[in-house]
């Protein structure tokens, strides 16, 4: 009789793993390609099944239950928006959320743009968590350990690609990093008579650079426009830093008024950088100012067309001006 039940026994395991493994083997039957899913954060075993089933991804969830402990996988599971292209087989399903094989959102991060401008377009993101849209500037440095104090210029700008339901710290903290980095191995490989200090002011420079260059190829020249005015103490005269210096009440429109109102940011009133960058500078306007072309000019006029003009004195570039702007 005992032996009668061992046999039974065996023959039930026997059935019941073939049955599994068929199960497990057999591709899935979806009815829409591409399917999207989402598994959240914090899910269990059964709770994802549960949202797998719901998005038609699974029939029955508990056979997808059972193959999951038997693989000893029911906590590796990783939380994230997938996509389903062919009809894999659950044990293939099972690799792809256990690896992470998510897809990934990105956001933009435009050269030039202000930190208020990345703090509009991370919050805009739905597929970020907004874990920083509360703090004040101030407190989201502090939150990714930045030691500064205005964020301007502080974050790379670059395309940052993430999986759905990433806290926007993480993309903060990566451009912070990311900015960090570039400019450390600018500074290390900078001209040696460059009129900057620090670091800091070669981001300040940078970020001037990247809001008065309309051709890419004048960059260089504008870095040696501004860095020969420094060399011999003369003001900047920069426009896109009266701007910055208005802030949100800025209509457009520059007027003689606004460069005779000081403040710490109208290079027409006062000598040297301004206290902080005027933008999130990239790669190229960096590498400018610790690279600036070796040139005699001092000053420079856009001619209309994206380019600029330069002049080494004053009365050339009144008649470039009158030529291009009047």
């Amino acid at each position: 009789m005992i032996r009668r039940l061992l046999i039974w026994a065996l023959l039930l395991m026997l059935v019941s793993g073939g049955t599994l493994a068929y199960y497990s083997l057999r591709p899935l039957s979806l009815e829409v390609l591409p399917l999207e899913f989402d598994l959240k954060q914090g899910s269990s075993l059964k709770t994802a099944a549960r949202e797998l089933q719901q998005a038609g991804v699974l029939g029955q969830d508990w056979p997808f239950v059972l193959l999951v402990r038997l693989l000893g996988a029911a906590g590796e599971i990783k939380a994230g928006s997938y996509s389903l292209t062919h009809n894999l087989s659950p044990l293939e399903l099972v690799q792809m959320i256990t690896r992470g094989d998510v897809n990934l959102r990105q956001v933009r991060i435009v050269e030039g743009w202000t930190f208020g401008q990345m703090r509009e377009a991370l919050d805009a993101s739905p597929y970020l968590v907004h874990d920083t849209r509360d703090l004040t500037d101030v407190q989201l440095l502090q939150a990714i350990g930045a030691p500064e104090s205005h964020p301007e210029g502080l974050f790379f700008p670059d395309t940052y690609h993430f999986a759905t339901g990433t806290s926007d710290l993480n993309i903060y903290r990566h451009a912070y990093e990311t900015m960090q980095r570039k400019l450390q191995e600018a500074w290390e490989t900078r001209d040696p008579d460059l009129p900057v200090a620090t670091p800091y002011q070669v981001l300040i420079l940078a970020s001037i650079v990247e809001k008065e260059t309309g051709a890419p190829f004048d960059r260089s020249k504008i870095a040696g426009v501004f860095v020969n005015r420094l060399k011999i103490g003369m003001m900047l005269q920069t426009d896109p830093s009266v701007i910055y210096g208005i802030g949100p009440q800025f209509d457009g429109n520059l007027r003689k008024r606004d460069l005779l109102q000081d403040n710490p940011y109208n290079t027409y009133r006062r000598t040297g950088l301004t206290p902080t960058p005027i933008s999130l500078p990239g790669a190229d306007a960096i590498n400018a100012a610790v690279h600036p072309a070796h040139i005699d000019a001092l000053y420079f006029v856009a001619r209309g067309d994206g380019t600029s003009y330069f002049s080494s004195n004053l009365n050339e570039h009144n008649r470039a001006v009158n030529r291009f702007q009047k």
